[in-house]
């Protein structure tokens, strides 16, 4: 692992040329990871596999295993085996082209947002929307880890929220360096003790995997049913916006040469959609876990995964050695997850505050944000009305997702109605397309008003599929209809250099901000309205009187 490049000191801005308020703390802050901004060839000094592997330690989390339990447990081992496909299918499906544009070209889901369809400020529409799904899953995974401690150490459970929230503050702190670190070295560890359990519990008791298959659940008789096999599907879903928290890392990738395409694809297929791979594994082993401890302990413990990894232990080992194991199992896999909720929740409120406000507050403001708004959940006792919240959330984060992939997917590649390179600075967009942000609101507000029964019992298990199908549909509807014309507010930025090397990569060549005085490859720099030279993507965000931004045009 390389150590982040050092950038050569600079002389302060001249008087004329100094930086809005809060630009300073902005640009020093930023260099670390390149927060709200693309990542630059000199930054991204790892590995495919090093940048895959972070990517995927990022999924370690227990939510899978109650996520699954919970619809084994209403629904059957059929419907939840069935839901828990057709929603994999549609997460990779719609992450494949997200994850090869925060890949190829460097940046996250937000920038790759405001360039497709929602405009400048469009898209902090979606970035309220990922800053939720964050703090909803690191209050998820934080009560699964307080639950363990419980267990394990006898704390209250309100005690162990805040234990959960707090650890991971330090961690948090250092951004890409560090957590590709914690990720790599912790993956090995949380791989065998989740899935030691399970290969010998099948190994020794074959009976396991009759009664698993059998189980029929509380809700039905065992057989296939439609609205069963949605419903599951839905509360699936909810994780469709991971793909944001894979793309935080992705956009680390080096550049793709024809020496490491095979590397480079691998990479970004497995850490990309194919997240949603281990994803539904573990959703499965949760339906099992659970069906396990039904027989074993009984129902009320089975969506728990502390208990479902504690009864599995219990069955292959000495009993003094059962609760710590399941306990480690359970903090490991709360700090890689919740490191990388927190990490990407940051960036997401950070990201959004910054282009309404024009300020820049520092990432650590909104770190404690986020972890103020998952203890809040979690101490309301989150956990007791999981499946609820993540059917009610995912009919948003379906909404946003399928309206981003089908703008990359058909707008850009088979109408081409949509500007093939990403933009997303200040001065090329619009503040806001119709074209995102009318399918998005609604392709979310029907599914949403389904949900709530609004037109009627038998369409509510079909909200997923109607915020899929109308935002698909009508994403391309809309580019036609506007011509395209609304995705770009100029086509020249005013910089001679391309912005793509021979090679479809972005052009390394820097270029130094003349208000920052910091150095940024092409991609993040664009001409000054007002001097001749140019300024930098975060300095145009936080110009409060618009001196640098250019102007509509050419």
């Amino acid at each position: 692992m390389s150590a982040e490049p050092r950038l050569a000191e600079v002389a302060e801005p001249e008087p004329a040329q100094q930086a809005a308020p809060g630009t300073d703390q902005a640009v020093k802050e930023t260099l670390e990871d390149y927060t709200l901004r693309f990542a630059p060839r000199s930054y991204r000094r790892w590995t495919p596999m090093v940048v895959a592997t972070t990517a995927l330690g990022g999924i370690a989390y227990m939510a899978d295993f109650s996520i699954g339990a919970g619809i084994g447990l209403a629904h059957g081992t059929g419907n939840a085996l069935l839901a828990i496909a057709v929603a994999a299918v549609v997460i990779f499906v719609t992450g494949f082209p997200l994850a090869y544009y925060g890949a190829r070209y460097n940046i996250d889901l937000d920038l790759i947002t405001r360039g497709s369809g929602f405009g400048y400020f469009g898209s902090v529409l979606t970035s309220v929307i990922f800053a939720s799904f964050t703090f909803i899953f690191f209050a998820l995974e934080g009560s699964i880890m307080a639950q363990g401690l419980k267990l394990g150490l006898g704390l209250p459970l309100w005690l162990g929220y805040l234990v959960s929230t707090l650890m991971v503050i330090p961690l948090v702190i250092y951004g890409m360096t560090a957590l590709s670190k914690l990720q790599v070295w912790t993956t090995p560890i949380w791989l065998l003790l989740m899935v030691g359990p399970l290969v010998y519990l099948v190994a020794t008791d074959p009976g396991t995997v009759d009664r698993f298959l059998a189980y029929a659940g509380t809700d039905g008789d065992g057989g296939i049913n439609t609205a069963s096999v949605l419903l599951g599907a839905g509360v699936c879903l909810s994780l469709i916006a991971q793909i944001g928290e894979q793309i935080d890392y992705l956009r680390f990738m080096p550049p793709k040469t024809e020496a490491n395409k095979l590397s480079w694809w691998t990479a970004v297929v497995m850490a990309g959609p194919g997240w949603v791979v281990l994803g539904a594994l573990k959703q499965a082993i949760g339906v099992f876990l659970a069906v396990y401890i039904i027989a074993e302990v009984g129902a009320s413990a089975a969506p728990e995964p502390i208990q479902q990894f504690k009864g599995a232990f219990d069955a292959m080992m000495p009993s003094w050695l059962v609760v710590p194991l399941a306990v480690v199992l359970v903090v490991i896999s709360q700090i890689k997850i919740n490191v990388t909720n927190a990490y990407s929740g940051s960036l997401a409120w950070t990201n959004s505050f910054t282009r309404v406000t024009r300020r820049y507050p520092g990432r650590m403001v909104f770190v404690l944000v986020n972890l103020g708004f998952a203890l809040a959940l979690m101490e309301a006792d989150m956990f007791s009305f999981l499946n609820s919240i993540l059917g009610f959330y995912s009919n948003c984060a379906i909404a946003w997702v399928v309206t981003v992939a089908t703008d990359i997917g058909i707008n850009k590649y088979v109408l081409k109605l949509s500007p093939h390179a990403p933009e997303f600075r200040r001065g090329m967009l619009y503040a806001v397309n119709p074209v995102g942000v009318v399918s998005f609101v609604a392709a979310s507000g029907l599914s949403i008003a389904m949900y709530f029964h609004a037109l009627g019992d038998a369409l509510q298990p079909y909200s997923p599929v109607a915020a899929a199908v109308i935002a698909f549909v009508l994403t391309p509807l809309m580019a036609v209809i506007t011509k395209g014309r609304y995705y770009l507010r100029r086509t020249d930025d005013g910089v001679a250099e391309p912005l793509l090397d021979e090679d479809g990569n972005p052009s390394a060549v820097a270029y130094e901000c003349h208000v920052c005085r910091q150095q940024f490859e092409r991609p993040d720099v664009a001409a000054c309205r007002t001097h001749d030279a140019v300024v930098c993507s975060l300095c145009l965000s936080t110009d409060k009187v618009g001196d640098h931004v250019l102007p509509a045009g050419v």
